[in-house]
């Protein structure tokens, strides 16, 4: 199934046009869906989709709401994930830089200006931390989409979809091996827009200390190589830029005292 899914998005990606081809995750998403619903609720192939959660979720709902607790244990933890999520947004300006060909550098401090807002606020609440995320680079990368508005009225629909415990439910209905092929082309492409930036910018890679941030960077991004720290999880994309931060220091510091 996993397999079907890449296969269906690519498909939509490559064969068809407009609106459909803008929509690729989605609709890719959903044929996969549907046949898999085929196969296993109908066919009788496999583990068959339970609905029974969202027959019982209601259709609208709030959040549940809890007040800040400041524990030094957990204070230590996290904060120096901060200076990991600078690099990281860093990244992604630079890789919406690479795509749109705009000069977006200069308005960096606003999006971390926004990102420590957006943290702030969803902790205050007992949310959890917010940041930018790649997949969305990823997405852009394919549909050649790179309008500010399509992201605010996204945003919005997410609120109101995040409203509806009934649209959670079928969300968690989705098989995990659906969401698996999903994440092999979304990460793909991320990988592949790192790349062209790595062109664009004629990075030697004739110098060993290139060659191995990279391919470590690269593995453990698309690998989604994950790092436990007590109770918090770095994902693949904040272990990669950790560890891109640690090697670039390492070997420059190698470099200049030669």
């Amino acid at each position: 199934m996993a397999t079907l899914t890449v296969l269906l998005i690519s498909g939509v990606a490559v064969f068809t046009r407009g609106m459909l081809r803008r929509l690729l995750l989605l609709v890719g998403l959903v044929l996969s869906y549907v046949a898999y619903f085929v196969m296993t609720n109908i066919l009788g192939f496999g583990t068959a989709i339970d609905f029974s959660t969202v027959a019982a979720a209601s259709w609208f709902g709030l959040p549940s709401i809890h007040t800040p607790r400041f524990e030094m244990s957990a204070i230590i933890l996290i904060a120096p994930v901060a200076f990991i999520l600078v690099a990281e947004n860093l990244g992604h300006f630079k890789a919406v830089e690479g795509m749109t060909k705009a000069r977006v550098t200069p308005y960096m401090g606003r999006a971390f200006l926004a990102d420590g807002l957006a943290t702030t606020f969803s902790a205050g609440f007992g949310g959890t931390g917010v940041t930018t995320y790649a997949e969305n680079i990823g997405v852009m990368a394919v549909t050649k989409v790179y309008s500010t508005t399509i992201f605010v009225v996204a945003g919005l629909v997410a609120i109101i979809l995040g409203l509806s415990p009934k649209f959670g439910a079928i969300i968690q209905t989705i098989p995990a091996a659906l969401l698996g092929g999903a994440s092999i082309v979304v990460f793909g492409l991320i990988t592949v827009a790192g790349i062209k930036i790595w062109i664009d910018s004629h990075i030697d890679f004739s110098k060993n200390s290139n060659l191995i941030i990279a391919a470590v960077t690269v593995i453990m991004g698309t690998g989604n190589f994950s790092l436990h720290l007590g109770g918090f999880d770095l994902g693949g994309i904040g272990t990669a830029t950790l560890a891109a931060i640690v090697l670039n220091a390492l070997f420059n510091q190698s470099s200049e005292a030669k």
